[in-house]
């Protein structure tokens, strides 16, 4: 059998040796054997391991697609994601300097899919397996916050009722101050019959809220959530940062970067994640695509004390970017884009030559490109702090300021 080295892992975490094979649960400088299917490296054995590799402290990993990492220490996963934030900025020819990561802890997500689908003996529930619509269980998680454990016997009943065993459904679960606030997709029509039983085990596993295919079933307590000051009620399956380690992380560095704005626009705002804690020194307006968030956001700081005003706009800023005219009365932002990046709204806020920009991501392929737009036209990049609240994963986020120096 060929023996193969890795040289480096990819991007979705798995190990790369010339081809290029890829290996997954393999680290760089390992000799590995394994068979070849098709760009794939299949029953892998390790023959000459990493210095980095260490024994996986859950039991599911080697089966279970919710983590890629386990196999690596903490200090060598730290390294390569701070790497791959490097690879992207050179990539445009950026060079910057990089803090340290901050990685969330151990037991710490508190929101997560859960798949479930029936079973001959009744249900199963978990994360998909690698590469396959294999769910695998999960109980002894070391990924998932230990409130948020209790939702795994709450996705078997919901697909022993509400699904057959041809489908899987998709529960969607998140902590919160309620409890836990639940959204299912892929389910039976909702139905009267359905909806009473939905009612059922929303009692039986003490739900704060449920929603079924984007319909509201019950809500027995507000499931919400803090902000700062403010306590705001998201619709069903918003947006919520994975940690509340890794919410803290992004929010402390966004207020030290716009500490001196007097006025400021937050875009890509979601229900308030920076809006509402930022208000506690300066006015903010709030932009985001999704009108029942903003709804909500406005809600939380009408009901909250000791903030400056919060505006807010449902505003679709893909097709419609603030232009010029309308960034002209703030002196700092932050943006908060999807994975695809924020290319059109970066240049409107290049050409308003708006002061100071605070720039959350979750891809640091988009976000190099963006930063180059904005080093082209005179800004100066700060620091970039890479967060990393998704343990074990490949997934990079991370924060950056920018200051415009030229006039």
């Amino acid at each position: 059998m060929t023996t193969h080295h890795i040289t480096r892992l990819g991007h979705q975490g798995d190990g790369i040796a010339e081809g290029p094979l890829f290996a997954p649960l393999t680290l760089p400088g390992e000799d590995v054997t394994g068979t070849t299917d098709g760009q794939a490296l299949c029953d892998i054995r390790i023959i000459t391991p990493s210095p980095a590799r260490v024994t996986p402290p859950c039991r599911h990993f080697k089966s279970c697609g919710g983590c890629q990492l386990q196999h690596a220490s903490d200090d060598f996963t730290a390294r390569w994601k701070r790497k791959v934030v490097e690879a992207a900025l050179a990539a445009h020819g950026i060079s910057a300097e990089i803090g340290p990561v901050h990685t969330s802890p151990p037991n710490s997500r508190r929101r997560a899919v859960l798949a479930a689908r029936r079973t001959k003996k009744g249900a199963m529930a978990g994360f998909y397996a690698r590469g396959s619509e294999t769910i695998i269980e999960i109980p002894d998680c070391h990924l998932l916050h230990p409130d948020l454990m209790a939702a795994l016997p709450l996705a078997e009943d919901l697909a022993i009722e509400g699904t057959s065993r041809k489908a899987a459904l998709a529960v969607s679960v998140t902590l919160s101050l309620g409890g836990l606030d639940v959204a299912v997709r892929g389910g039976k029509p909702l139905d009267g019959p359905l909806r009473i039983m939905l009612a059922g085990l929303s009692e039986k596993h003490d739900l704060a809220r449920l929603a079924w295919d984007g319909e509201m079933v019950v809500t027995r307590r507000p499931p919400q959530q803090k902000f700062g000051p403010a306590v705001v009620t998201p619709p069903p399956g918003a947006f919520l940062q994975a940690t509340e380690e890794g919410e803290a992380a992004l929010l402390a560095e966004t207020e030290s970067i716009l500490r001196d704005a007097s006025c400021i626009v937050d875009l890509f705002a979601g229900c308030g994640t920076f809006a509402l804690p930022l208000a506690r020194r300066a006015p903010v307006h709030a932009v985001e695509g999704d009108a029942a968030m903003t709804e909500a956001l406005d809600v939380g700081w009408r009901h909250a004390q000791g903030l400056k005003p919060v505006t807010s706009e449902a505003r679709d800023l893909f097709r419609r970017p603030l232009l010029p005219d309308e960034l002209a009365r703030f002196d700092g932002a932050v943006i908060d884009p999807p994975r695809a990046g924020a290319e059109a709204q970066i240049a409107e806020i290049a050409r308003a030559r708006l002061p100071r920009l605070a720039y959350v991501s979750c891809n640091p392929v988009t976000f190099a490109r963006d930063a180059r737009h904005l080093l082209s036209h005179g800004y100066v990049m700060g620091p970039v702090r890479v967060v990393d609240q998704f343990r074990w994963s490949a997934h990079v986020e991370l924060v950056a300021g920018f200051t415009l120096t030229k006039t």
